[in-house]
Formats: structure tokens, C-alpha cells, sequence
């Protein structure tokens, strides 16, 4: 997914719209992993359905729930606070 998109988005949003890289790039991971959850493609559903042998897709779907709106929580906070992903890598470079 991300090699594919990456391409073309990075320097349309960095560039053009400004955004700050290491921020894109912690959205773009985390919504590649809500793409992974998600049924249709969830690829992680189906492994968690190879390997637990004898249980519904269905089963493993509302397991998954949880989580996935835990991740689109914090893509929600990440998106509005971006502060909170840029904290780290302001503090090990210095002033990024």
C-alpha cells in the first residue's frame, strides 16, 4: 500500500500542503493499519482466521471492533494534536 501511494502523496502533502513529514508518515502507517482491520481486505483477519481454526470470521470481526476504534481514536488525536507525534523527534534532534 505505502509504496504504492507514497509516491505521489508524500510530496503533494509535505510540499504543497505544508505538513510536517515524521507527522504524515506516523497517519499514514496508522491508517495503513486500520486498512489492514478492516473487512474486504483486512488481511489481519485472515490470518487470525488460518490460525485460529474453528472460528468464525464473523467471531474474529467483533473481536477486532475494539481496536479498530481504538486506532481511529488516536488517529483522531493525532490529526488534531499533532504536537503529541512531533514530541519525541523535536526532543532527539533538538528543535526539529
Amino acid at each position: 500500500m505505502l509504496l504504492v501511494t507514497l509516491p505521489i502523496t508524500y510530496p503533494l502533502v509535505c510540499t504543497f500542503a505544508g505538513f510536517d513529514p515524521i507527522w504524515f508518515g506516523v497517519q499514514a502507517v496508522v491508517l495503513c493499519e486500520i486498512g489492514l482491520l478492516t473487512p474486504a481486505i483486512g488481511i489481519n483477519l485472515f490470518v487470525i482466521h488460518g490460525i485460529a481454526e474453528g472460528t468464525s470470521l464473523e467471531t474474529i470481526i467483533r473481536g477486532a471492533i475494539p481496536f479498530f476504534l481504538l486506532m481511529i481514536v488516536g488517529l483522531l488525536i493525532f490529526t488534531f494534536v499533532p504536537d503529541l507525534v512531533l514530541f519525541l523527534p523535536a526532543h532527539m534532534i533538538g528543535e526539529y
